[in-house]
């Protein structure tokens, strides 16, 4: 078993990552640049656009396909001589928040069918402490008929990639690494260490591993949770609390987090996996699940917040127009799922005002399909008031006087990340 490395290293071998999306692809990209990686995705139509140099994420480019030694598949077949595997599919939470494991079982049932004698799995995927071990391995045992340590090795090894970040890319970032046993812990950091340049960490247990990519989210949920509480406390005091923030932070040791919303695939969804184990052994966690709760109610709390500045300002909310500029869940990026945004649309759709929609990244049909809203490609006028909800490049550059070109007599904006402040000064403007 322990020359799996040097066959990797010799090209005798090949590495396989299961699951290509925003985590997987680049991944096996960088591998590809070094070894002889299959690449495998269950959507066929995500597969074809691989084979053809594009990205279904939009986070890479053609050019990072370039000097790939690597084959898209679907099929099955093609893993029969791969003999270590990196499992990097979603986790995500269903409608009452409970962890969604069918990605990460499913892919364990595809690799246990392939699974031979001296291979190697790792798994990626974001999950609670013990999933690996009490929910992945024995899938992997009954499909494959193997034995756990004897006949095949596990490991852990979480993802930290960035959407969007283009300076901590893979080879940047430390890893985290863990093994079932002292030998599958060496060689599961050999093989990491032929694409990341950061260097590794080796976590005691496969369970410490787990913890410590589902406490690094939760640690930034809570944080950002805080920052929004006391951004309504200030709101009512109407105190600005971005200037609070900038004049709290010129003590040393104050952390640098800011209100907002927080949505995405993993500070929104990864505390619900430890919530969930902690209350399957009896603990009820507090200070997460409020957090959760606190940052899951900002989008309708924003919605109320204009609403409220609408009427103020004389609107008849019913007949009035809203524009939402930016629907993803972060800055600069493509990736609409679970956008908190939503919930600033929803709320205000409530209060039947007509809302329209803009995103310079966004894919139409993906949010139609994904919310049933219409992207509009055109910015209009005569709007009753904007809402920035996503601070993307495209418009920090944007002052009072285009505001003022789009908006109707006594508009309002609303700029949920602060990115006008200090700029804005005859519009009603308001910010978290």
């Amino acid at each position: 078993m322990s020359n799996i490395y040097q066959k990797l290293i010799n090209k005798e071998t090949k590495l396989a990552v299961i699951g290509l999306g925003y985590v997987g692809l680049p991944i096996a990209l960088e591998f590809a640049k070094k070894i002889k990686v299959v690449g495998f995705d269950i959507n066929a139509k995500r597969v074809e656009m691989m084979r053809n140099h594009i990205d279904p994420s939009n986070e890479l480019t053609s050019d990072d396909f370039k000097g790939a030694d690597i084959h898209f598949t679907h099929e099955l077949e093609d893993l029969r001589d791969v003999t270590f595997f990196i499992v990097a599919v979603p986790t995500p939470v269903d409608g009452h928040n409970v962890p969604d494991l069918i990605p990460v079982l499913s892919a364990s049932k595809t690799v246990g069918k392939v699974l031979k004698k001296g291979d190697y799995v790792v798994f990626e995927s974001t999950v609670y402490p013990g999933c690996t071990e009490e929910d992945c391995i024995p899938v992997l045992e009954k499909e494959s008929g193997l034995k756990f340590v004897s006949d095949f090795k596990v490991g852990y090894s979480p993802e930290r990639i960035n959407p969007g970040d283009k300076e901590h890319t893979i080879t940047k970032i430390l890893k985290v690494v863990s093994g079932c046993d002292q030998e599958s812990l060496e060689i599961i950091t050999d093989t990491y260490k032929i694409v990341v340049m950061a260097g590794v960490h080796k976590a005691p247990t496969i369970k410490v591993a787990e913890a410590a990519k589902i406490i690094e989210n939760t640690q930034r949920d809570v944080n950002i949770a805080l920052m929004n509480e006391l951004s309504k406390i200030f709101d009512k005091m109407k105190i600005n609390t971005y200037d609070v923030l900038e004049a709290a932070g010129t003590k040393w040791n104050f952390l640098n987090f800011k209100p907002g919303l927080v949505g995405g695939h993993c500070i929104g969804v990864d505390p619900y996996y430890l919530t969930y184990k902690a209350e399957s052994m009896g603990y009820k966690a507090e200070v997460i699940l409020g957090g959760r709760r606190i940052n899951d109610s900002m989008g309708a709390y924003v919605a109320q917040r204009l609403v409220q500045k609408m009427i103020k300002a004389g609107k008849q909310i019913d007949k009035s127009r809203v524009l939402v500029m930016g629907a993803t869940f972060k800055e600069d990026v493509s990736d609409i799922r679970n956008s908190k945004v939503i919930d600033v649309i929803k709320e205000l759709q409530t209060f039947s005002v007509n809302v329209e929609i803009t995103d310079p990244h966004a894919e139409k049909e993906e949010f139609l399909h994904e919310y049933n809203q219409t992207l509009e490609d055109k910015i209009g006028t005569g709007y009753d008031a904007i809402v920035v909800a996503v601070n993307h490049s495209a418009y920090l550059s944007l002052d009072e006087a285009y505001f003022k070109s789009i908006l109707n007599e006594k508009g309002v904006l609303v700029d949920v990340k602060g990115i006008y402040r200090n700029k804005i000064k005859e519009i009603t403007y308001w910010t978290l």
